[in-house]
């Protein structure tokens, strides 16, 4: 994993939009409709290649595929692995359920944009979960190393994300193992499968775990923080031996509090969760600090809090608002960050998490986003030369 050596480096928290065409196939997919599979790797494949010219035509650094070909940044695992079947009700955000009206607005609004992948109610555990074949991971690094071939000397390098075994087991409930730190270690195993593969490709792996964050108000939300905090400790220990043999440095964490916009009155402070975060064996931290409620978190970052070697991917881009950050509030941020850490070649600008993580659950328009990736570069060149 590059740092920034002699300029901030820019990269994203992996998803991007989607055409309305593949959204329509992976909804229907996911509700268990008939598809063309055919139809579907055509248009991953066009979605692919366009999102790849565009990241690099809006001066990212740090590429990957936008996720496109995938259903949702986690649901994709049940094409993926064995025993996964029916549907699960996942409980909504505490905060969600503490403001109605809030809850009713964005209920209408979701309705409103048509079909999409529903995170709600994905598959569950109904059998042993075993990852089934390499086949699809590795031809999905295959077609992201084709499409980046014609772009050579135009970024710094390629990431690929998988989900963390928390967040699965957390969105996707378990009705087969006997509770959940034995379905936690199963999904663990099953998904160094993918970790190993990703890296083996030459790719950055990222590891997506708003679980870490973000069940403090969902799956946990009547319970009490040490509770949480339990959790949060046996997805890191697994995390770290399903990575067993990888190298830190090939491995980044994107940890977030849900990337939907909504009061977040509830998240859980970082300061509360970091020194249980900061074990993970893994080379870079990828942390929401754009939104309002968590960009005074920079601060935890103060007094050497960074493990040692490790980069901070500074969310300096909000993924749920329209607002075009200007780029001198990125340049802001990232300075910010800076000071805390104390070195700047250990920052990444990043945003705060996808831009559409489910396919069809979007609250950035498709132009927007690509002019909020515009700013996250300017501002990142904005910094670099206070800074460099």
């Amino acid at each position: 994993m590059h740092a920034s050596d002699k300029r901030i480096l820019t990269t994203h928290a992996g998803s991007l939009p989607r055409p309305a065409a593949l959204v329509a196939l992976h909804a229907a997919r996911a509700a268990g409709r008939p598809v063309d599979e055919a139809e579907v790797e055509r248009a991953a494949e066009e979605a692919a290649r366009e999102v790849v010219a565009r990241q690099i035509a809006a001066g990212i650094d740090v590429v990957n595929n936008g996720e496109v070909g995938r259903e949702s940044f986690l649901t994709y695992v049940r094409h993926r692995m064995s025993g996964f079947s029916g549907q699960s009700s996942r409980r909504a955000m505490a905060d969600l359920l503490a403001y109605p009206g809030y809850l009713e607005m964005i209920l209408r609004l979701t309705t409103a944009r048509g079909e999409s992948v529903d995170l709600l109610r994905g598959p569950k555990a109904t059998g042993e979960v075993r990852y089934l074949d390499a086949a699809p991971i590795e031809g999905e690094c295959a077609q992201l190393r084709r499409l980046l071939e014609p772009h050579r000397g135009s970024y710094v390098e390629g990431f690929v994300s998988a989900p963390s075994p928390g967040i699965i087991a957390a969105a996707m409930e378990n009705e087969h193992y006997d509770g959940l730190p034995a379905y936690v270690d199963a999904l663990a195993q099953a998904l160094r499968t993918e970790y190993e593969a990703i890296v083996r490709a030459g790719f950055v792996l990222q590891i997506d775990a708003p679980d870490l964050a973000m069940e403090r108000h969902t799956l946990f939300q009547d319970k009490p923080l040490p509770d949480f905090l339990a959790f949060v400790r046996a997805v890191v220990d697994a995390i770290g031996r399903a990575l067993e043999g990888v190298a830190r440095e090939r491995v980044r964490l994107h940890v977030c509090w849900g990337n939907y916009e909504g009061p977040h009155d509830l998240d859980v402070a970082l300061d509360d969760i970091w020194s249980e975060i900061a074990r993970a064996r893994v080379g870079g931290f990828m942390i929401s600090m754009a939104n309002p409620r968590h960009a005074h978190e920079v601060r935890v970052f103060e007094n050497g809090a960074l493990p040692d070697g490790a980069l901070l991917l500074v969310g300096a881009i909000d993924t749920t608002t329209n607002y075009v950050e200007h780029p001198e509030v990125v340049a802001e941020r990232l300075e910010r960050a800076a000071a805390a850490v104390g070195d700047p070649h250990r920052i990444l600008a990043s945003t705060d998490c996808g831009f559409e993580t489910a396919a069809g659950f979007a609250a950035v328009a498709p132009d927007v986003v690509w002019a909020k990736l515009r700013s996250l570069t300017q501002g990142a060149a904005l910094a670099s030369e206070r800074l460099f």
